[in-house]
């Protein structure tokens, strides 16, 4: 067995005239090409009472276009064999697929109509809205997402964008007419936040000229992006407890915010994610509270630096009468890991293990896509793949250390836990 080396990207970076930005990369592995592109229409845009509307138009949006119909359009990829895929999160609205390199001309054009050019036919705003309300009662129905959510609500109260719910309810969903799908789009979608990634077998310069071709037209400069506002850090524990009659297993979401991309304590943090619920079998929280006390299905934490302070979040799934013990064991490796920061073999597994997963992340044209699409997006540098060892490897204990003591304050967690009632189960409720 080989072991995957690393060799540095290269790509080619060119504003359109229009302000539409696009990056190529040629790769030669596959005769494939993927093309992924977002703008700046993310649910962090929807109205206050319209939530959902990105998601509904993400939903609609490649259900025909000024040239093609819905039926004409599936045609037209399923074809070719592309499968075309359209994702929000709050800042952007993505498009992504993979095709064959002689294909790419032909799809390249057949996404930037579904961008530029969708009608939102009126048959099937109504059939992806039955889709997308059966959607959001699988979300009510699943204590994770519901513990989940809840606590983006309270780390991210007072309206935030990050802690309004992204599909909406089904109630905003079945308030949302196809007008306002149109309005959405032409609001936040336009040439100005546009880009487009291309990463595959075509030589970087025909990518571009070939984008520029598709893209270049669109004359319409859309809206800004998104500017949260800076999140506030909670100053006291919270504890809320949904009940969800019927379910088997409580689902608990701990967590904190932390900071935006560009703070320099990212890269700390990330190790101290790492080494405290990501590494091998769930870091600290997997070895404590799964492995060795065997209360929990899973437990992990996740550190999601964004525009503004993204959470920092433990989650865990547990027998409902082990909640209690659970956020216990929780509260323990917090506090202390925040005391005694991380010991220099735990950091230099982390270091190795995220530096040794950048070539395997690297090793395809989506992988590769997706993180220039995120370098450009953060102003990262396009030789930030070159540099991110690099950065990684310059972190000290101290540095971590000062992160969790800064970041890891049970006495300031939100916490959420969701599941079946205390008596379905014969547990006491946590307080």
């Amino acid at each position: 067995m080989t072991t995957a080396v690393h060799r540095g990207l290269s790509p080619l970076r060119r504003g359109l005239a229009n302000g539409a930005a696009v990056i190529a990369q040629h790769t030669t592995t596959h005769r494939a090409v993927t093309i992924h592109a977002s703008v700046a229409a993310g649910s962090g845009h929807d109205p206050d009472e319209a939530l959902g509307t990105a998601y509904f138009v993400a939903k609609v949006i490649d259900r025909g276009t000024a040239s093609h119909s819905a039926d004409a359009l599936g045609e037209a990829l399923d074809g070719r064999g592309v499968s075309l895929s359209v994702g929000v999160s709050r800042h952007l609205m993505t498009f992504t697929c993979t095709c064959l390199s002689e294909d790419v001309e032909e799809v390249l054009d057949l996404v930037a109509g579904v961008i530029t050019q969708p009608i939102f036919p009126p048959d099937q705003v109504e059939l992806r809205r039955s889709s997308v309300i059966t959607s959001i009662r699988q979300d009510e129905d699943n204590p994770a997402v519901v513990a989940t959510e809840a606590l983006m609500a309270t780390l991210y109260s007072g309206g935030h964008p990050y802690g309004r719910r992204a599909k909406g309810t089904a109630a905003s969903i079945q308030a949302i007419g196809r007008e306002a799908l149109v309005a959405f789009h032409r609001a936040h979608a336009g040439a100005s936040t546009l880009r487009v990634m291309i990463v595959g077998d075509v030589e970087a310069g025909k990518a571009v000229t070939l984008a520029d071709a598709a893209f270049g037209g669109w004359s319409h400069a859309g809206g800004a992006p998104l500017a949260p506002p800076p999140a506030t850090p909670g100053r006291t524990r919270t504890t809320q407890t949904i009940t969800m009659p019927g379910k088997a297993q409580s689902d608990i979401a701990y967590g904190f915010t932390s900071v935006a991309r560009p703070d320099p304590r990212y890269y700390a943090l990330t190790l101290m994610n790492t080494v405290l619920g990501q590494y091998a079998m769930g870091g600290r929280l997997g070895d404590s509270i799964r492995e060795r006390q065997g209360m929990a299905y899973y437990v992990l934490s996740g550190f999601d630096a964004n525009v503004a302070e993204g959470p920092l979040m433990v989650r865990a799934g547990v027998n409902p009468s082990n909640v209690a013990r659970a956020i216990t064991s929780i509260d323990e490796e917090l506090t202390r890991m925040a005391r005694d920061g991380v010991t220099a073999s735990e950091l230099a597994d982390a270091k190795s293990y995220l530096t040794g997963s950048m070539p395997r992340m690297l090793e395809t044209n989506g992988g590769i896509a997706a993180f220039l699409h995120a370098a450009d997006f953060f102003g990262l540098g396009l030789d930030f793949d070159q540099r991110l060892p690099g950065l990684l490897h310059a972190v000290t204990l101290d540095d971590v250390h000062e992160v969790a003591r800064t970041f890891l304050a049970p006495d300031r967690a939100a916490i959420v836990v969701a599941g079946p009632p205390p008596d379905a189960v014969g547990g006491e409720p946590h307080r």
